[in-house]
Parts: structure tokens; C-alpha cells; sequence
């Protein structure tokens, strides 16, 4: 199915210009900040945001409970939706996927016309939802046309230069930084068939928080931090972080600042092979074309030979193209006898 994407700073945008007039709906898979951002954007405006929970939501929560006034049965919205001052306010209905059918149908008045039987909303009021996909795997009920009808959906992704300004001005620990920024891949992998930890923004910067709070009590350990780790990451993430030295890897320091300036690298072995590993990557994915043959050159020349091996292996041609061959064959043929 094809679909349009928006980073979390675009919904934000969105819905502080559309959503005291029409509902949007922001999905994507576990774990982006959808929630926050809805926050964010409320607190920007100066609402106060009510939350209502879609698979805690009953049909009465929505319609009210009847009460007689006279001889007519007149229905009482929940405080939550209607308080008593008039004032507007941002309606946050999250999760609305995973509720019940009767739940989303009771929702389409306040949707569409911003009314709970005969009472409307405060003028100014937003109405944003937010939830997971079907294939995500996280209890999510189809959701009726009718419902998406009234809605303006938004299909979320993730943004790995909005997420690291964020991570920054929230003190997300400078090891995390630097192993996203060096391996974006790692920031958000694809929900698993098996419900086990994997990594999400969300859970990077519970990890964070985690580690701080051990760290506080003085008990952060590599066995600690390794546990930790599994139990918020992909496991291959996990390992990979846990195992690694950060001491002087740097997150203000590019895999590309390294070939300009080798005396970048980090002295410590695993910090110094993550960045060889993604400059790998990087020429593998003909994403070192900026530079001379003169940079590439001087850059191969700084390594040990065990390092210009590891780059070179089974990218011989590319690397020859970047202007390396001469010391291409010097390296292969003391390595390997090749001629």
C-alpha cells in the first residue's frame, strides 16, 4: 500500500495548525514518541492535554451516563471530556486502534463535529489519536472506514537527526549517542514475530535512564550494563553495545571527519573498529566519493595493515576506484601473498 511519511517534527507541525478543527490519527510502530510529540505540541500552544486510553475506553466513557431532567433522559459526558470551564484544551485519545469496536464507533461524533451527544467541545479544542499498525503486532483491531474517514492519518517515521537533537537536550548518555550516530540502522529495528525486547527510540532512552539511575548507586558494571541492555534491545544490538569501549569515541565525531583527520580514531580497539567497520560500509555503499585520491590515500596510509585488510576484503574494485590501488596490492601482498 503506498503511503505518505512525516517525521515526528512534521505531525507536530501538522497538528498545531489543523487540530482545533479537524481530528488527525498518528500511526506507526511501537516505540517513535508519538505520544510525546502529541505533548509537546499541546504544551507549545499553552493546552492542558486529557488522555483517555483506547483499550480502557468503554462506550460510556465517551457517550456519558444518562440521568432524568423532566421527563427527558439527558446524557452526562465524562469530566475528562467536557470539564466544567469551558476552555480548550488538547484530547488525547491513545491507542485508539486497540479499542473495541463499540469504543471507535461511539468516537465518531467527536471526530468529525467535536460533539458528545447534544454538548460540543470548547471552541479551540484539538482532537489527536495516535496507535500502532496492524502489522506491528501490539493487539490493534481493524479500525473502520468510517472512523478513518473522519480523520486526517498520518504514518509516522522515524528521524535519526531529530532524534539525536532530542536525545542531546534530554541527556541521553553519551555512549548511546555515539552508537547511533555511528550505527543509525540500530535506532529502530522492525517489531519481531516473538515478543522479546527490541530497539526502538523509546527504548533507548529507557536504557539511558536505566543506566543513570545504577550509575547513581554507584553499581554499573559491564555484567549490569549488558543485562540491561538485553532487556530493552534487539539481542544483536545488545551484544554489540555492551561489548564495546566508549571511552574515546566521541558522538560530535563523524565516521567521514576520521578519513579527513585519522587522528580521530579512537585509540581504544572496539571503538577504533566500529568506525573502520562503518567507513566499510560506507564505501561499500559508494558513499566516499567526496573525497580525493589524495584523502583516501593518506587516510589508508595512517592504518596498520591489519586495518587497511579489514576495508579491503571482498572490496577490492571499489576501493581501487577511490584511488587506493597501489597500496591496495602492498597490503594484500603482505597479508595474503596476493600478487
Amino acid at each position: 500500500m503506498l503511503e505518505e511519511t512525516v517525521t515526528l517534527s512534521q505531525a507536530k507541525d501538522i497538528i498545531k495548525s489543523v487540530a482545533h478543527e479537524h481530528g488527525v490519527l498518528l500511526l506507526s510502530q511501537p516505540g517513535l514518541g508519538k505520544s510525546d510529540i502529541v505533548a509537546q505540541a499541546a504544551m507549545e500552544s499553552g493546552l492542558p492535554v486529557r488522555s483517555l486510553l483506547g483499550t480502557q475506553i468503554a462506550p460510556e466513557d465517551v457517550s456519558g451516563i444518562p440521568r432524568i431532567i423532566g421527563e427527558r433522559s439527558v446524557f452526562c459526558p465524562p469530566r475528562v471530556l467536557l470539564p466544567e470551564i469551558p476552555e480548550p484544551f488538547c484530547l488525547f485519545l491513545d491507542e485508539l486502534p486497540a479499542a473495541a469496536p463499540d469504543v471507535q464507533k461511539s468516537l465518531y461524533s467527536l471526530l468529525l463535529e467535536r460533539r458528545l451527544g447534544e454538548h460540543l467541545l470548547p471552541p479551540g479544542t484539538w482532537v489527536v489519536s495516535a496507535g500502532n499498525r496492524m502489522e506491528d503486532r501490539a493487539l490493534v483491531r481493524s479500525i473502520s472506514s468510517a472512523l478513518i474517514n473522519r480523520v486526517i492519518v498520518l504514518h509516522v517515521k522515524s528521524d535519526l537527526q531529530e532524534w539525536l537533537i532530542w536525545a542531546k537536550a534530554n541527556g541521553i548518555r553519551g555512549e548511546i549517542l555515539a552508537f547511533i550516530l555511528f550505527m543509525p540502522e540500530v535506532l529502530l529495528r522492525p517489531v519481531p514475530t516473538s515478543p522479546v525486547p527490541f530497539s526502538t527510540p523509546r527504548s533507548w532512552a529507557l536504557l539511558s535512564k536505566a543506566l543513570d539511575l545504577v550509575e547513581e548507586r554507584d553499581m554499573l558494571t559491564p555484567e549490569i550494563c549488558r543485562a540491561l541492555a538485553f532487556g530493552r534491545l534487539s539481542a544483536e544490538d545488545a551484544a554489540l553495545f555492551s561489548s564495546l569501549d566508549f571511552s574515546g569515541i566521541s558522538p560530535n565525531i563523524m565516521p567521514a571527519d576520521c578519513i579527513l583527520n585519522p587522528g580521530l580514531l579512537p585509540k581504544e580497539d572496539s571503538g577504533k573498529w566500529l568506525i573502520l567497520s562503518l567507513i566499510r560500509k560506507m564505501a561499500a555503499r559508494d558513499e566516499l566519493t567526496q573525497f580525493t585520491p589524495k584523502q583516501i590515500y593518506h587516510f589508508l596510509k595512517s592504518l596498520p595493515e591489519e586495518h587497511r585488510f579489514a576495508l579491503f576484503i571482498d572490496l577490492v574494485p571499489i576501493w581501487g576506484k577511490l584511488g587506493a590501488s597501489e597500496l591496495m596490492l602492498t597490503s594484500l601482498e603482505r597479508l595474503m601473498g596476493v600478487v
